[in-house]
């Protein structure tokens, strides 16, 4: 297909399948197309019929399928020492999550496990999750630290993340989650915020070592006026805004993150139409966790037709993590976003790259496949873009881009 002279210089040209480009959260089909890229980035994108003149280095006949954005997983704590598979198997045997935790179990485990363990030791058993998300189709995945809960432990998680992103071909973001729960070190909520405000956000923030905070505002974690305080020294340090909230009860979380431009709230199944409303105000990104709301068994659904209502976006992540939601596969989620939040495969797709991408800050590069932005994108063995929900499992991906380069 190579033509000399070409005025439109190009690193490599994929064909031979359809796109969904994922342009405005539709799927945007372009059937038989194909996709220029030039120094990592989307070069041409179009027809394939309708290709100019070009050269080109490197050609990929993606032999049929459908190509879409590369996955955006929007909330994972990946990073974590040890695990709580034996919890699981306890609370399956009638034991309650308050008899466990009074055992020493629940977060304040991870806490103990993730302190003890070597900065190497977690390198290694994060790879081997994030390596499954990636096999799943994820290009870009956001790490939150939260399970050390001391300067020295959640440096160390940052690190971790940092190796991680270093290694392997994946986009990584990372989120310092200190406001996560009570360290055993401290009695006092107020004094432990001021810990965070005076120390650990401080260090983190010389450091370059975190693109955004976190906090768990709920009733079991830290009340709206202590977050408040510890997104105030955030916003002050420069770094971006999240927030758990409104995942057991209504707080007014939601609502606060909004008033500081939060990028997303995550869990929301307690939300009510006023913080719809904010967060829409906002530009808040909803980002549903159904892997959570079906580990715990919950039965309060969010209110998805707000949302739509309001036109809130909704992304859909995996919540990776130890105890709540032990979930290696955001396709998985997005099968759930359907089943369990009434969400449809096109809702599920666009929450899973354009509008994971604006939860994570960076949809003017990720999350769609147009010119100009980074050539992330995967190719699917499907008829249709629709089957990446509707299947259980399985092995859809063929081919994984990353920066306009080959990576399975």
């Amino acid at each position: 297909m190579t033509r000399l002279n070409s005025p439109l210089i190009l690193d490599s040209l994929w064909y031979g399948a359809h796109v969904a480009t994922m342009i405005n959260g539709h799927y945007n089909v372009i059937k038989d197309a194909a996709i220029g890229v030039l120094g990592g980035r989307i070069a041409w994108l179009g027809k394939a019929c309708d290709l100019p003149v070009y050269q080109t280095t490197s050609e990929h006949d993606l032999g049929g399928g459908w190509i879409t954005p590369g996955l955006i997983d929007s909330h994972t704590h990946l990073v974590f020492g040890g695990n709580r598979a034996g919890e699981f198997e306890q609370r399956l045997n009638g034991i309650s999550y308050q008899e466990i935790a009074k055992q020493g179990g629940g977060i304040a485990s991870s806490v103990r496990s993730t302190r003890e363990a070597s900065e190497a030791d977690l390198v290694a058993s994060a790879r081997r999750r994030l390596i499954h998300l990636m096999n799943d189709g994820v290009t870009t995945v956001e790490i939150k630290s939260g399970y050390g809960l001391s300067l020295e432990s959640e440096l160390k998680m940052l690190r971790v993340a940092t190796a991680l992103s270093n290694d392997l071909a994946v986009t990584i973001k990372r989120t310092c989650l200190a406001a996560h729960a009570m360290p055993p070190e401290f009695d006092d909520k107020d004094a432990y915020i001021d810990f965070l405000c005076d120390t650990v956000l401080p260090k983190v923030a010389m450091l370059g070592m975190a693109d955004a905070v976190d906090a768990f505002c709920e009733g079991i974690a830290f009340s709206t006026a202590q977050v408040q305080r510890y997104f105030e020294k955030a916003q002050a340090l420069g770094l971006d805004i999240k927030i758990h909230a409104e995942q057991l009860s209504s707080l007014g979380g939601t609502r606060m993150a909004a008033s500081y431009k939060a990028l997303s709230a995550d869990h929301i199944e307690f939300i009510e139409e006023a913080d719809v409303i904010a967060m829409k105000e906002s530009g808040t990104v909803a980002v549903l966790l159904p892997g959570a709301f079906y580990t715990l068994k919950e039965t309060q659904r969010p209110p998805i037709d707000l949302l739509r209502l309001h036109q809130v976006p909704m992304a859909i992540a995996t919540d990776s993590n130890p105890g709540t939601s032990p979930a290696l596969s955001l396709r998985l989620m997005m099968n759930m976003g359907c089943t369990l939040f009434g969400l449809t495969p096109e809702e599920t797709l666009a929450g899973t790259t354009i509008y994971a991408a604006k939860a994570l800050g960076i949809s003017e590069s990720h999350g769609t496949l147009e010119v100009g932005k980074v050539a992330d994108f995967v190719c699917w063995d499907v008829e249709s873009p629709g089957e990446l929900s509707y299947w259980l499992g399985g092995q859809l991906m063929k081919q994984r881009v990353q920066h306009g380069e080959i990576s399975k």
